[in-house]
């Protein structure tokens, strides 16, 4: 039975869900770019400064960054324990119930523990998705499936910043939004108790039983140990990146525009969202037309010069700045359509959602070194937001050399 194919109408759930799940995962991390300053404000009232209100943003950044890190590899060695699903269900319970606490917090220091109890389930949940999804699709169809999903994280991102442009965010009325950051744990119930399980997962439980119950030390045999080093290495790039340089255009946008337009902050988080869904989407496709190694060369010579370029010759309400600001998520999240097929693919089955896990999200935990680096490159630069996103662009760089550690060669999903 755990061999039988799944049915169409199995599938379409499965990828429904996870695309749905991913969807508010995006809000999730659109939140506090939003929300931050205006947070910071609030409560910490007179005291408030730019510098200070810069700072918090790279400590909730930090924090949510830490928490799915640690979530990205327990709830992933979770799903290759008890299945993919039911650890869908669960990270997602996680990342909402914690965010619709944050509603009722009096101080930063509890935001920050909130932050980081969001991250467990943010972190959990991608690993758990992709692998799900990656075995229940044929392998003709899987990169559409994958981009299809890598579209739906920066789908989330980019409906928060048009719910935020009708109702903008201020240090008046900011605790909205952590209620409705609450509201996918309607689904995680729903997963947890419905969703069907991967085939390859329930197959593997039975072929690979030892195997299973050591996936995560596995990783670190002298057979997997390789791969497991170049996983970590070509994910960790596109995130330190995307968060401790692309991320800080939106406080830059706030600080800039709030005044005069209150708007100003959510349309520029949704003109980066509109390109990072389109290219998180196109980045799944290329892999098959340009190959491992010439894709994620050219996104990440692209990408670092955007990055410079949104940070140098733009800025916030300059006419041309939205349009840099859509070409760089346009390019920059090539990296995570690129990663949702080559995640699944080098790892075997019996260590597919720890590894992707772990590769994934121990990126992550160089982000949050990464984000305070910048939160104190910040402070020492007196609140320049050109000149620590430039600086922080440069990481991007770093692809160009990690990129040849990868072979060519492609392998296949082994289920």
């Amino acid at each position: 039975m755990s061999n039988s194919p799944l049915s169409p109408i199995a599938r379409t759930s499965i990828l429904v869900a996870a695309g749905l799940g991913l969807v508010f995962d995006g809000i999730e991390l659109g939140l506090m770019p939003i929300a931050s300053l205006s947070v910071s404000k609030s409560l910490i009232g007179e005291s408030y400064t730019a510098e200070l209100g810069g700072q918090w943003f790279a400590w909730f950044t930090a924090a949510l960054m830490l928490g799915a890190a640690i979530g990205g590899i327990v709830l992933g060695n979770l799903g290759d324990r008890i299945g993919r699903s039911r650890a869908m269900g669960v990270s997602i319970l996680f990342y909402s119930i914690f965010a619709a606490m944050g509603a009722w917090v009096t101080r930063q220091e509890e935001m920050l523990i909130l932050r980081f109890l969001v991250g467990l389930g943010v972190g959990g949940l991608w690993p758990n998705a992709m692998a799900l999804v990656a075995e229940s699709w044929s392998t003709v169809s899987r990169p559409l499936a994958m981009g299809v999903m890598s579209a739906g994280l920066n789908g989330g991102i980019l409906l928060l910043s048009q719910i935020v442009r009708i109702w903008p965010v201020s240090a008046e009325s900011w605790r909205w939004l952590f209620y409705l950051a609450g509201v996918p744990a309607i689904l995680g119930i729903a997963v947890l108790t419905v969703l069907p399980e991967s085939p390859a997962w329930l197959a593997s439980r039975h072929r690979e039983p030892m195997r299973r119950s050591t996936s995560l030390s596995a990783l670190f045999h002298r057979d997997l140990l390789p791969i497991t080093f170049v996983a970590i290495c070509l994910a960790s790039i596109p995130l330190i990146g995307a968060w401790s340089a692309s991320k800080w255009m939106i406080p830059w946008a706030d600080k800039i525009a709030s005044a005069q337009d209150p708007g100003y902050k959510g349309a520029t988080q949704g003109w980066w969202a509109l390109g990072a869904t389109i290219g998180s989407f196109i980045g799944a496709q290329l892999v098959g037309y340009l190959g491992r190694r010439t894709c994620y060369l050219l996104i990440s010579i692209g990408t670092t010069i955007l990055t410079i370029a949104m940070f140098q010759w733009t800025a916030p309400m300059q006419p041309g700045f939205h349009a840099v600001v859509f070409a760089q998520g346009l390019v920059a999240t090539l990296f995570f359509g690129w990663l949702a097929v080559f995640l699944p693919e080098i790892f075997p089955v019996h260590v597919r959602a720890t590894g992707s896990g772990l590769a994934y999200n121990s990126g992550r935990f160089a982000t949050a070194i990464g984000v305070l680096f910048a939160g104190g490159l910040f402070a020492l630069l007196g609140g320049d937001y050109r000149q620590v996103g430039t600086i922080c662009a440069l990481i991007y760089a770093l692809g160009i050399l990690a990129i040849w550690l990868v072979p060519e060669k492609r392998n296949s999903l082994d289920c």
